[in-house]
């Protein structure tokens, strides 16, 4: 008899086994950072749902209520630049689980707030703990995420916020008729003090050929934002997401309530939409992205195009025009989700080992521009006196917010132009070796 060898087809694990090996490490980076962002998204959007609440509770006025929310994206600015440092020096496991235990005691702290002051505290606290949830999601893609499944990658994380924007929406309406928003703050802490143990548990560590010194690191930030590559990009970018984050954040529920007269189950649910639309957009434009990489069309023209119909969105909103405003606050958001765009190209500007210093130095004017535009809008809005009924006139809202898009007017045409400089202008393709980014990566 002839022997048959059968250890090519059976002397290798089960095909189960392989597929989970395959897998193993992008899921055990991916999940813990993935959650971690949908949390800091849910905290940055959840004072506009229960902001009739906290009104009754504390007798907040609108400037009261911009500072209580805007102080979330200070605190969250404010560390960003200590942020990038600690990620690229410690690694972003390390970083991101402590900084979610310090979020999970400010939701606490808010939980139990007795005045003012205690709940200015706390929701100074929650920023300053969700400020690494995205720049330590990018930095762990960069260094485990095969380059070509990077964009995507990136993508996903983004995606994954926009959920947690829909998650504060029409389902935290529907726990706070049960546990009203001190519970809610409660489950808040709760959930992301497991997240910090999901992340110190199941992300590796980073590993590091040397640890450069403190002096060493700050030289590299200042090479981040000395770079003018950085800054053709970054006003647009900034003035953009900041725009999305504070109005999304807190002033889109104030307009639906007071030019619309929504409803506050009806304003729930085009924040609903408006979540729906920044997952899809995300999805979408980095789909886009990558398909438009292999037609030699760079991501930077898609950004510029992107961030073009979206002030043509926010023109419609300011005129008031007859559409539902489903449709255009969400299309509102389906194109502010240009985070992918502008983080994927700082991506590729800058290498590995510095990425957690170049995410973390455009995320700060991201976080400094939302800030500024959420106390702007309250500034401008509380110039205008409130009806009867206690209601804002819209004028106020179209006003505050045709200043926010003047403003990025100019950034767009900054970036024109600067581009046109370098022979970049938007709609140009690019030819190879680089056809994917147009903004010169580093060699």
């Amino acid at each position: 008899m002839i022997p048959i060898s059968i250890a090519g087809k059976y002397d290798q694990p089960p095909l189960w086994h392989r597929l989970r090996d395959h897998a193993k490490q992008p899921a055990m980076v991916f999940i813990p950072f993935a959650a971690g962002y949908f949390l800091s998204y849910a905290f940055r959007t959840v004072n506009g749902p229960i902001a009739d609440q906290l009104i009754e509770t504390f007798q907040l006025g609108p400037r009261d209520l911009r500072l209580l929310t805007s102080v979330y994206f200070l605190s969250f600015a404010a560390f960003q630049i200590p942020t990038g440092l600690l990620i690229d020096r410690y690694g972003p496991r390390r970083v991101q689980a402590a900084l979610l235990v310090i979020a999970a005691a400010g939701a606490f702290l808010f939980a139990i707030a007795p005045d003012r002051p205690t709940l200015m505290l706390s929701r100074a606290l929650i920023g300053l703990g969700s400020s690494g949830a995205l720049v330590t999601g990018l930095k762990a893609l960069s260094l485990w995420m095969p380059p070509q499944r990077r964009t995507m990658g990136n993508c996903y994380l983004v995606m994954c916020g926009g959920l947690g924007a829909m998650a504060s929406t029409v389902p935290l309406d529907a726990v706070a008729g049960v546990l009203a928003w001190r519970g809610i703050f409660v489950i808040l802490a709760a959930t992301t003090l497991a997240v910090a143990g999901l992340v110190w548990t199941m992300v590796p560590d980073a590993t590091r050929t040397r640890v450069d010194s403190l002096g060493d690191t700050w030289r590299g930030f200042q090479d981040v934002v000395g770079d003018p590559r950085f800054w053709r990009m970054a006003p647009l970018s900034a003035s953009v997401v900041g725009s999305v984050f504070a109005i999304h954040g807190l002033w889109a529920a104030r307009w639906l309530a007071d030019v619309p007269r929504l409803t506050q189950s009806e304003v729930a649910s085009v924040l609903l939409a408006m979540g729906a639309s920044l997952t899809v957009g995300a999805g979408t434009l980095g789909l886009l992205a990558t398909y438009l990489r292999r037609w030699g069309f760079s991501t930077t023209t898609l950004f510029g195009a992107a961030c073009i119909v979206f002030l043509a969105v926010e023109a419609v909103i300011v005129s008031d025009t007859a559409f539902p405003p489903v449709m255009s606050f969400g299309a509102f958001a389906v194109f502010g989700a240009i985070t992918v765009l502008s983080f994927t190209i700082i991506g590729e500007l800058f290498p590995p080992e510095m990425a957690g210093r170049a995410y973390g130095a455009l995320n700060v004017l991201h976080l400094g521009a939302a800030f500024v535009a959420q106390a702007a809008i309250g500034a401008v809005v509380a110039l205008w006196p409130t009806s009867a009924d206690g209601h804002v006139p819209a004028d106020a809202y179209k006003a505050a917010f045709a200043i926010i898009v003047a403003i990025q007017v100019v950034a767009l045409l900054w970036f024109a132009l600067t581009a046109a400089r370098k022979g970049l202008v938007p709609g140009q393709r690019v030819s190879p070796p680089n056809p994917q980014f147009s903004l010169e990566p580093r060699k």
